[in-house]
């Protein structure tokens, strides 16, 4: 029998390391043959690139690039610790077509091709991975990248690559042992941070450092390797910052007759800001990640290897200084500005109606992460034609987010026996688009008065999420010897994925007043800091800082009460609840399990031929995908039933649906649900091939389509589907005895933004890349274009109204409201209005149908399309010290057109995360043990989410982040570095419809880092 025969390219491949790297084999001329007696390509026939520091790794990933079978992109490093970035994230946005959103200053998850973190399927030796970002999105940020020594971009997929990687598929390695050239190998490296933004902010870390330490080695005459790593990261985040918030106010505040510009539901309106914030942000930030792999091989043809990463990132961080509340459209509003239809300045004043207030923030967050990633691996030349891989992994991640808050208002006297909320409140403002705006204040003296600030409101609202992923894989490879086919590649895949998601809250005060029945805190000078601002900002007023031990332990000195999952005394449905107070039966309703089930399998022929005299390799393949996802659910078990003492419809648990009483953490008991898991099956088939054409030597066309897949978010399988019923008040005027509504009716709404029906993200896509190696010098010039033809996404629509009744979802026809007396004075607690029979006054209010937002298949579709282009050269021609210059760039353009339905009007617009232009430019030179190297990267205006009180969807305007780097070798073992992030403190800017509507305006500071270098 006479088997495969490797081309030079493949030959070329598996003499850098990168064919089938999960192989101890290759073909062989006969069965009987022995390994080392294969006829191979001369080695004089292969091109061996050989350079040292910086222009290894880049030339090394280049080499990857070109003998991959796929479109894609590759980052190297020679040993452990070889990569200089903080991240993953960092290291990944070099590369053409990848651009990330930066959160706290540093890039965390990414954008391939115009697709945020969703669409990006992200791998750890093979394996899939997942997240504490409580979605699919990776958070790079999570992988130092001294713990990772190869990490590849697969831009065109191919049938033996895990499904899901719509946008691309982030392949992460960690080291082999077993493949070092040296028997041992040990590297630290110790670095000290400095941020130069720190010490304007009051309590913010300015230093930290980075440390990491590595060893790899082999034993028992090299069958056994030996991997260990760990690094750790401390540093400060901070930021200044200015935060917009959104336009979800209208009012007509010109008065100018036959106005017909504004929305459709009120055409004489002008659309008005919720508020802003004005903020100072410190904390620190620990990483630290741990690296283990152990290989065995104690036969050519048979490797066992086990490997382990853990990385645990914890945050604490702080938000102090302003929150302001314009107030809504009742607030008085005089002298306005109006720029395109928005109000963008003027005075607003708190009326009897209005919200309008300043809240001095001091909110407190903790975020504990952890991720851990587990496998082992078998790998088997069963005959000199045959392989097999046995690969069994567990990846888990978790989340432990509690968001606080501390919120002070100012009063008229703090030294009352019953302080007072002061509703004399005045904000005067002037938005400047993306540079800070002009503000004024009637209350600007109280800000830092002990006699007027009182801590007025405390909350705490934790995200606790857990996502675990067992899988088991087969993988075989069969080498054949006909035309056209070099070999096969089949397999099989199964994996079970958990995702569970708690939401608890504690609340006591009020942001908006004080209150009675929860008095506010008064503050003394041993709790509190007067902070000012500087820079920039140095125009803006002053505040106290609370320190937040301090004054929770004198707010409760019996204890600091815990958050809870609790339906709340409000709930509908609750039946031995002590009376009214807030409805938190979201903290149950929002918490629950999702299951996830995948089976796949695929085959993929290896071509390996020519067309006239150009070879041609590369692969075509199909993969079956059948999927499985399920979700509990608290769904409504209830019926209407006639009163018959007033004749109206009431709602009522109903037994016969499955009601069951649900008892939550507080003991309150709910009747109205019934537990349930919603699941939701379907398959795919998603063909794919690639080709390389080699044009000559040192040019190559590389061609590809194929359908590909991304699923919806984890946690948008939730069955969290909720309906709510407007809160409506009634007062009674103690003398007339008139009755007076907040509002006639009470409107329904939903949210089921979340729901397990919702299928993948589907496309068809195409690419092309033109590739020249230089001969001369080291280097390459890359043209690729790529093309998706979209078929559905997952989009979030609203409909109002929305025909409640008629979509199965029981809601009474009216509420009963509870009536109260008219107060007599601002803070006086709420006294019930009674009958001369002494019972409580209820008034009956018929309920309306309202808005109800839900997730949906959008079939629409649309495109992605666009061009990168990439070079890199090392001019070596160069005389003397120049030839090690070199310049490392890329420039990618993506556009797309969306058909996104919004009711029944159909718009285009850009998906989330896609800037159209994305460039790097990396300059390098070294020298004699030298090297300096300075980087930048751009991405220009896209579509994200920013977070203030709550996410906002905003648009970003571009940025320009420079980084630079030098380091010299001492001797061997020896070398220092410095590096510089962020030189030019670029600051992240958003605005909302258009640059006038300000969204973010945030300084995160620059990070200077020296240290040194120690390799054995």
């Amino acid at each position: 029998m006479k088997t495969f025969k490797p081309s030079t390219i493949m030959a070329a491949l598996i003499s850098s390391g990168v064919a089938f790297s999960a192989l101890p084999l290759y073909a062989q001329e006969s069965p009987d043959t022995p390994v080392d007696e294969v006829e191979r390509p001369q080695e004089d026939t292969l091109e061996r690139i050989e350079v040292r520091g910086f222009s290894t790794s880049l030339i090394q990933s280049l080499n990857q690039k070109r003998f991959s079978d796929t479109v894609s992109e590759q980052i190297s490093a020679d040993d452990l610790g070889g990569l200089p970035d903080v991240s993953m994230a960092d290291a990944l946005t070099r590369l053409p077509g990848i651009s990330a959103v930066r959160t706290g200053g540093q890039a965390a998850q990414i954008n391939i091709r115009g697709l945020s973190g969703d669409f990006v399927f992200s791998t750890l030796n093979g394996r899939e991975q997942v997240s504490t970002s409580g979605s699919r999105a990776i958070e790079f940020d999570q992988y130092p990248s001294e713990l990772i020594s190869e990490a590849a971009v697969y831009k065109s997929p191919k049938a033996s690559l895990i499904e899901g990687g719509i946008a691309g598929t982030v392949e992460l390695k960690t080291a082999s042992p077993l493949a070092i050239e040296e028997q041992h190998k040990f590297s630290a490296n110790m670095r000290g941070m400095y941020n130069d933004r720190a010490s304007e902010i009051s309590d913010a870390t300015e230093y930290g450092h980075r440390l990491s330490f590595s060893y790899q080695g082999k034993f028992l005459d090299d069958t056994l390797g030996v991997s260990l790593g760990y690094a750790r990261l401390f540093q400060p985040s901070v930021s200044t910052q200015f935060i917009g918030l959104a336009y979800n106010g209208q009012v007509d505040v010109d008065g100018v007759a036959g106005d017909t510009d504004g929305p459709s539901e009120c055409p004489s309106c002008e659309l008005i800001s919720e508020g802003f914030e004005m903020q100072h942000k410190g904390g620190e930030e620990t990483r630290d990640g741990y690296v283990a792999a152990f290989e065995w091989a104690p036969i050519d043809t048979f490797t066992l290897k086990a490997d382990a990463f853990i990385s645990k990132f914890d945050s604490e961080a702080f938000a102090r200084g302003f929150r302001v509340k314009l107030g809504g459209i009742n607030a008085g509003i005089t002298n306005p500005v109006v720029v395109n239809n928005s109000v963008i300045g003027g005075t607003f004043s708190r009326t009897d109606n209005s919200f309008t207030r300043v809240e001095l923030v001091n909110d407190d967050n903790q975020d504990f992460d952890s991720v851990t990633n587990l496998g082992v691996n078998a790998s088997w030349e069963i005959s000199p034609d045959l392989a097999v891989q046995f690969d069994v992994s567990r990846s888990s991640a978790e989340s432990d987010f509690r968001n606080g808050l501390l919120w002070s208002l100012v009063g008229e006297d703090a030294r009352a026996a019953n302080p007072v909320f002061d509703e004399n409140v005045q904000i005067s403002y002037l938005l400047n688009g993306l540079n800070l705006p002009d503000i004024g204040f009637n209350q600007i003296d109280a800000f830092t008065d002990l006699d007027r600030v009182m801590v007025s409101k405390y909350g705490i609202y934790p995200f606790e999420n857990k996502d675990e992923l067992d899988a088991y894989r087969v993988d075989f490879q069969y080498y054949v010897d006909v035309p056209i086919i070099s070999g096969f590649e089949f397999g099989y895949r199964y994996s079970d994925r958990e995702y569970n998601n708690d939401r608890s809250v504690f609340e006591y005060g009020n942001d908006s007043a004080f209150s009675v029945s929860e008095p506010p805190l008064r503050l003394t000078s041993d709790m509190v800091e007067e902070v000012n601002w500087s820079g920039d900002f140095g125009y803006f007023p002053s505040y106290l800082s609370v320190d937040l031990n301090s004054a929770l332990n004198a707010w409760f000195p019996g204890g600091r009460p815990q958050p809870i999952q609790t339906w709340g005394p409000g709930a509908a449905g609750v039946i031995n609840g002590p009376g009214t107070g807030p409805a938190t039966a979201w903290t149950l309703q929002e918490s629950g399990d999702v299951f996830e089930t995948v089976n796949s399998a695929y085959l993929m022929a290896k071509i390996n031929t020519e067309i006239g005299s150009i070879p041609v390799t590369g692969n075509i393949g199909v993969r079956y995908v059948k999927s499985k996802q399920s979700s509990t659910a608290l769904q409504r078990a209830t019926q209407l039933i006639e009163d018959l003492e007033t004749g109206t419809s009431i709602e009522v648990s109903d037994p016969t649906a499955g009601a069951q009483n649900i008892t939550d953490e507080a003991g309150l008991i709910n009747n109205f649900y019934r537990p349930a898991l919603i699941s939701h099956e379907y398959s795919d088939v998603l063909p794919s091939i690639n080709l390389n054409f080699k044009l000559t030597d040192d040019t190559q066309l590389r061609v590809a389509a194929a359908k590909v897949m991304g699923r919806a978010p984890i946690n948008r399988f939730a069955a969290n589907a909720s309906t709510t019923i407007e809160t409506v008040t009634a007062f009674q005027d103690r003398d007339s005895g008139e009755i007076t509504l907040s509002n006639p009716t009470a409107r329904v709404s939903g949210n089921a933004r979340n729901s397990p029906y919702l299928e993948p993200f589907y496309a068809t896509q195409y690419d092309v890349s033109w590739e020249y190696y230089f001969s001369d010098t080291e280097g390459a010039l890359v043209v690729a274009g790529f093309y998706k033809d979209i078929e559905s996404f997952v989009e979030d629509i609203e409909i109002e109204p929305y025909d409640f009744e008629a979509n199965g979802i029981v809601i009474p026809d009216n509420v009963s409201v509870p009536v109260y007396l008219t107060p007599e004075f601002t803070g006086q607690e709420a006294e019930l209005a009674r009958d001369a029979n002494g019972d409580p006054i209820f008034i009956t209010v018929p309920t309306e149908n309202g808005s109800y937002s839900t997730a949906v298949n959008n079939a629409e579709g649309g495109y992605i399309r666009g061009l990168e282009i990439a070079y890199t050269q090392i001019y070596s021609m160069l005389p003397g010290m120049w030839s090690g210059l070199g310049v490392s760039a890329s420039y990618s353009y993506t556009e797309s057109e969306i058909q996104r339905t919004l009711g029944d009007n159909v718009y285009a617009a850009n998906l989330p995360g896609l800037s159209e232009n994305v460039a790097t430019l990396t300059v390098f030179w070294e020298y004699e043990g030298f090297e300096t190297r300075l980087s930048s990267r751009y991405r220009d205006a896209f579509v994200s989410q920013q977070v203030a009180v709550n996410d906002q969807v905003v648009n970003f305007d571009e940025e320009l982040v420079i980084d630079y780097q030098a380091s010299y070798e001492i001797n061997d073992n020896w070398s220092v570095l410095f590096q510089v992030n962020n030189l030019t403190d670029e600051p992240t800017k958003s605005y909302f419809a258009s640059e006038e509507q300000t969204g973010t305006i945030q300084y995160f500071g620059t990070q200077y880092y020296l240290g040194m270098t120690y390799q054995l």
